[in-house]
């Protein structure tokens, strides 16, 4: 069934992926929760309880990316989802609580870790350009755009339909609205990308209820439509890093 949807998704809301070139740009690569409550198999609440094919591609082909962005001492900024204990987000069971490790970078990407071309920020919320607004009043995505003076960002992570897509739907708009204004391509990495998968006789057997349904094929293509709907471009491939 979620085969078939996909099949008429795509026929009638269609999604034309295709290759970037960073080529004499100055590109940075933006990394959307790739934590081990998000991506590290069984652990926690939203992790994958079994071995995803997805989210799997989607750790390895972060891995190369940011391999080399780095190596070419191109800018990178890795948002880590990280809540306050106690404080769900909701409509979510708890998860990436600070402590818990959930909160922490998959061990694939844990060499980011105080590496000196990756900027981290911890965020409390969905979506990540709100969770970049620190106490002061700053924005640390706009910072971080506008001292690098990016003219483009490669998005990757998870989830497509969530995260993701919020952070790089509310980016459009600060673009749009100048608050970095060198920003000219918000690219969002097809590979890099995964999202969650919940059958909706799962989300019954398992109480949460029919709405919880989260069909994995789908929600990701649906999530990469809405986003090139509202202006991002959906790229295949990203060649000239070197």
């Amino acid at each position: 069934m979620a085969d078939d949807l996909v099949a008429r998704l795509c026929e009638t809301m269609p999604v034309a992926p295709a290759p970037f070139a960073a080529t004499g740009r100055a590109v940075g690569l933006v990394i959307v929760d790739e934590v081990n409550g998000f991506a590290t198999v069984g652990a926690g609440n939203l992790a994958p309880p079994t071995p995803n094919a997805q989210v799997a591609r989607m750790v390895a082909e972060t891995d190369r990316l940011a391999r080399a962005f780095t190596g070419r001492g191109r800018a990178v900024l890795a948002f880590l989802d990280t809540h306050v204990p106690g404080k769900p987000e909701p409509p979510y069971p708890p998860h990436c609580e600070a402590g818990t490790g959930e909160e922490n970078l998959v061990p694939e990407l844990a060499w980011l870790d105080g590496h000196r071309h990756v900027t981290q920020v911890r965020k409390d919320c969905i979506n990540g350009f709100v969770g970049a607004i620190g106490k002061d009043g700053r924005n640390a995505v706009v910072d971080w755009v506008n001292a690098h003076r990016l003219d483009a960002i490669v998005v990757v992570g998870i989830c497509t339909d969530i995260c993701v897509m919020d952070f790089v739907l509310t980016t459009l708009s600060a673009r749009n609205h100048d608050l970095m204004p060198s920003l000219k391509d918000i690219v969002v990495y097809e590979p890099g990308c995964a999202t969650y998968d919940l059958p909706r006789v799962v989300a019954e057997t398992l109480g949460y209820g029919a709405t919880a349904a989260h069909p994995q094929d789908p929600t990701h293509h649906m999530g990469l439509y809405f986003m090139a709907s509202r202006g991002a471009r959906i790229a295949d491939t990203i060649d000239g890093l070197d």
